[in-house]
Parts: C-alpha cells; structure tokens; sequence
C-alpha cells in the first residue's frame, strides 16, 4: 500500500547571493567549454590587440599548457587587474558600441572564466612602456616586474584542475589537439596578414608567415583545394562575398572543409548553411558537400554577434536578403558557361593533369572596420572574369534532330576531320571538335590541349534541364503537338489527376485528355522534349503529380519535376550520333549554364591534356 504524500513540505533555505568564484565557474561552463575554446578566446584577444605575429604552444592537447604570445598594444600595468574581472573590457562601453562591435572579443569574461578553472598569469608590456609586468590569478596577488620585450604572454596550466569532474569530460589527448588545431586554422584563415605559429608537445605543428589570402589558403587547405576553387566576388549595396568554392566535380562526403566568415569572424550560421545548399543543389552528386572558403562583409550593424556564449552564431537583421544575396552569388559563379579564353577544369578522373589555379587575389578596400586586424579578411578573389552574355533561354534547335536545321552544317560551323587531318588546335573552342563515338555513350572530342571525353546523355540532360527552367520562367513554354496521339492505359488516380490539373498540366506543355476507360490521349508534349519518349515523360508527370501535388510541384519541387523531365527528353546511350550532331552538342554545352554537371550531379566531361596522355605512353622519358 502506498504511503500518503506528506503534510507539508520542508522550507528551502534562505535566498544569498553565490560566491564569486563559483560565479566565474558557472560562468567557465558557457565559454570554456574545452582546451579549444580557451585558445580562441586567447587567439580573438591578440588579434584585437593589433598584433602581426603570434605564437601558441601548446601541451598535452591544451590540457596541461596553453600559452599565447602576441606582439600587440600590450596591457598597461594598472589594467593588469581589471583584465582579470569578470565584464571588464576596453572594446566597448555603451549599447550602441555593442550593437555595432567590430573586434573579435567583447565580453571581458573570457580570462576571468578561464583564471576559475585554471592556472593563469598575464604578463603584458603596453606600447610606450618601459618595463613588462605579471600578474598571476591568484587571490591578493600584485602586478611585479617581468621580462618582455613587447605584446602579451597569456599562460594557462592544468585546465580544470580545480575542478576535476568537468577534466572527466575531456578527450584523448589526440582529440583535444585536433580541436584546437582547428580553431587555428579558422582564425588564421581569416588574418592572412598576420603570422601565426603553432607548436604542440615541443614540435612545431603549423608555421605561418604573413602571406595573402591566396597563399594562406594554400596552406591550410591545400593545393587541391586551390586548384580546383572557383573564385567568388560580389558586392551588392552594404553585403559583399569573397572567397572560394570547390567546383562541384571536386566535392567530398563531409563539412570539414566548410570555412564561412561573418567579418572575419567564423560562423556556423543556418541562414548561409541553406543559402550554400540551395545554390549547390543542381549540380551536387548524392550526398557529397562542397569545400568552400567564403567571407562575407556586412555592416556591423546588421548582425547580431551576441547571440552565443563561444560567438560562432549570428543574427542578421535582415536574413532573407542575407540569404538571398549568397544564393544568387554562389549560383551565378557555378552558372559561368565554359569559355574559351580558360583553361577547361579537369574532373577528379583527370587529376593527373594537375590544375591551374583559377585564383588571384589582390588588394581590396576595407568596408570601414576600426580594427585593422578584423578587415585583413577583406583581400577578395578578383580573379574571375564577367560570365559571358548568355545565350537566349528559348532556341527551336533544342533537339539534337531539330538544332542540326537550324545550324550550319558546314566546314565553317563544324570543322572535321579531312585528308589534311584535324582542325588547327589553337582555333578549336572549348570543347573542341568532335572525333568519334565511344560505345554509343561517350564523344571523343579534340580541343586545343588533348582530348575531351563528353557523356551525350548527361550533357544533354542539362541542356534540356537549363532551357525548360528558363521557358517556364518566362512563360514561353512551346507545346508540340503529336501527329498521331500516344495512347497509354491509366490508373484511376492518374485519370483523376489529369481531370483536376489540365490547364497546370497544359502550361508545362502537356495535353492530356481521357481516351477510354482507364485510357489517357498524350496529344502534345514541350517542345523541348519531343525527341523523348512521350509516354514515359506523361508518366513521369503523372507519378510526380500524385505523390507530391500541385502545389508543390509549381513551387518547392518545381525544379526536381524538370529534372525528372529533362531526364526522359534527353538523349539516350547507344544511339548513333553523326559528327554534326555532336558538335551541336559539344556547342550547346559551351552556351549552357552550369554545363559541366547534370542534373543528379554527376560530371558531363572530363579532359586528358596532351602531357596526360604522354605520361600513360611513357613518352619522353
């Protein structure tokens, strides 16, 4: 039997306010989360003080020793104690300083949350001074007379010494160093004018003089990464977007790579994450995720950087226009048609052939940061040339059949092969003159550096997928009427789709009507797919119709329906081309946006230069 439940219930004690140094440890628990948060705390700290060169050594993954030294302002004598006080700061002292904060840090907690679970000491020389002084975190203890020549010495030992059940939570070793590598690699990817140096258990991990942003990229995130980036720069009224962006052939499986910055400051932000997958998604294979290296300027302002204990979230005033100005940004850079006055860029079936860098950085104005640390992210790409006028989203020549009408079909159109043997290199577009068809497949192409290897297929998917977005985009989607209407048999809900969204489906380009019990009548399909098959294409409809709707289909799968689409209507493997036929297709991908990729993103070209081909032949050697 259970017991009653008790009469009263014991007072709770009386209400006093906690201890300081308990404050500061539940405080610790927000910024100092691990050994890598303590160093970028450290790291913001140096780069506000103005420094050029900075040095971390680091122990046991940060648990045991991190220490920051700095050639900045310094910290006069009398502030050595202040600094060490919870929300004491020199970097801002009204509301309006922090609602348009430019430095890194703000707060002044981060060294007395950090001096609660540690052993710190701060020893500083201030510009103009004559001696350097130290100060330990201990209770009672005074600034005294130290060695330095210049800038701030932060020292931190034995995180979480006095607190041993959060040191329980702590990593291996190995884990703990690759955090804070980590959070070095941001924050020097952000100040490439600034010398960074890294030493972990005595080694000397990462060492990195002051360079461009180019060169800094190069060497933390590679020479693939370099070589195979799209370079990025846009300014549009207060936002501007700078950086790079791997090209989708050369995109992997994780985030790893993903460096996003809001005024030099690195972010984890929801609004740019979906910008960049939105922008990314026509052209990206499966589940892979592109490696991008990107800074976005923004009026202090309009962004709220005070929404996180460890600062690596944002608010923007206005996130739609955010989000909509690094879509269209990114988008129109993977949109660049491919142009004859650049090198094509190999996919990773190619690699041998090395890549140039498409990368040139050179100096760009600031946006009117106040420290001169927080805008050396502002060195932009300028690299990248104005996208070639677009060719007009409407042609009657789409069909590989109907484009051969309306094109020349003459030497001077399609140059082939002759007697005299192939045309001259140096005159060949990008893609180069066609050569032969492989397996009904693949076209064999000749450009001015080696061969070009084109899958018809998917190529010509994204010919169709490109040209059907912009016609409905404009509302100039032409219908074809069937000679003779294809008649299929039909499911109930299918009939009852096409009796419910006839005008819908008549603005796709499709007319449907009921033939016969359980019969429908295609009597015209687009006119951009009448090569297809028209069944399959009113069946692919129809399926589309029934699992997601009207609504959807017009509005947030609009696009996955013209691919499915495009798909269908595109020409399909082991069909015979004749050399004009492939060289309209080799041109409609050189006028076509975002031609390198099909629809599912996978890769619709690739090259072997002349020197790919030598090495597989061993000549020379």
């Amino acid at each position: 039997m259970l017991a009653p439940p008790p009469s009263s219930v014991a007072p709770l004690p009386r209400i006093q306010p906690l201890p300081d140094l308990l404050v500061s440890q539940i405080a610790a628990g927000e910024v100092v989360e691990r050994p890598a948060s303590v160093l970028k705390e450290l790291l913001e700290n140096a780069l506000d003080a103005g420094s050029t060169a900075i040095q971390v050594h680091l122990e046991a993954g940060g648990v045991k020793l991190i220490r920051v030294s700095d050639d900045g302002c310094g910290i006069a004598r009398d502030d050595l104690t202040l600094a060490l006080t919870r929300h004491a700061t020199s970097k801002i002292r009204t509301l309006a300083d922090l609602e348009g904060v430019s430095s890194m840090g703000f707060r002044g907690e981060a060294l007395a949350s950090v001096a609660s679970v540690a052993r710190l000491s701060l020893t500083s020389r201030a510009r103009g001074s004559d001696h350097a002084w130290k100060l330990k975190a201990e209770p009672g203890a005074a600034p005294e007379p130290a060695a330095l020549m210049a800038g701030t010495v932060v020292e931190m030992r034995d995180l979480y010494y006095n607190t041993p059940a959060r040191r329980k939570f702590l990593k291996s070793e190995a884990t703990e160093y690759g955090h804070c590598a980590e959070y070095f690699k941001r924050i020097a990817l952000a100040h490439p004018r600034v010398a960074f140096t890294l030493v972990h258990n005595g080694r000397t991990a990462l060492q990195l003089p002051r360079a461009s942003l180019a060169e800094r990229i190069r060497a933390i995130l590679g020479d693939d990464f370099l070589e195979h980036a799209r370079p990025v720069d846009v300014t549009a009224g207060p936002l501007s977007l700078g950086g790079l962006i791997i090209d989708p052939a050369w995109a992997g499986q994780g985030k790893d790579s993903q460096y996003t910055f809001v005024n030099g400051r690195f972010v984890r932000d929801k609004v740019i994450g979906h910008a960049l997958r939105e922008a990314y998604r026509d052209v990206l294979h499966g589940s892979r995720q592109p490696a991008l290296c990107l800074f976005l300027g923004i009026d202090p302002a309009a962004v709220d950087v005070n929404v996180h204990p460890a600062k690596t979230e944002v608010r923007f005033r206005d996130s739609r226009a955010v989000h909509q100005f690094i879509f269209h940004s990114i988008q129109r850079t993977l949109a660049v048609p491919i142009r004859a006055d650049e090198p094509l860029r190999a996919t990773p079936a190619a690699s041998a052939s090395g890549g140039r860098a498409m990368f040139a950085p050179r100096q760009q104005p600031g946006l009117g940061m106040a420290e001169p640390a927080a805008a050396a992210y502002l060195e932009f790409a300028r690299a990248a040339r104005p996208p070639a006028a677009p060719a007009d989203p409407v042609r009657s020549d789409t069909g590989l059949g109907s484009s051969l009408e309306q094109r020349p079909t003459g030497p001077a159109a399609f140059p082939e092969r002759q007697d005299s043997g192939p045309p001259q290199a140096d005159s060949a577009p990008p893609l180069g003159y066609a050569l032969a068809q492989l397996h009904g497949i693949y076209i064999l192409a000749q450009n001015a550096r080696g061969l070009v290897l084109v899958d018809m297929h998917a190529a010509h998917e994204r010919i169709l997928y490109e040209q059907l977005k912009n016609a409905l985009d404009q509302q100039r989607m032409s219908r074809q009427a069937l000679l003779i209407p294809a008649v299929f048999s039909a499911g109930p809900l299918e009939i009852a789709a096409v009796e419910e969204h006839g005008e819908a489906l008549i603005e796709l380009g499709f007319e449907l009507s009921l033939a016969g019990p359980g019969q429908l009548a295609l009597r015209a399909v687009p006119g951009l797919l009448q090569t297809g098959d028209p069944v399959a294409l009113a069946r692919a409809l129809l399926a589309e119709l029934q699992e997601h709707g009207l609504s959807q289909l017009v509005t947030t799968r609009r696009n996955e329906l013209l691919a499915t689409m495009a798909c269908h209507g595109a020409v399909r493997a082991r069909r015979q081309l004749t050399l004009p036929e492939m060289n309209a297709l080799l041109r409609q991908m050189e006028e076509t946006e975002r031609a390198g990729q099909c629809n599912h993103g996978r890769p619709t070209w690739t090259e072997l230069s002349l020197a790919d081909l030598d090495r597989l032949f061993l000549r020379g050697r």
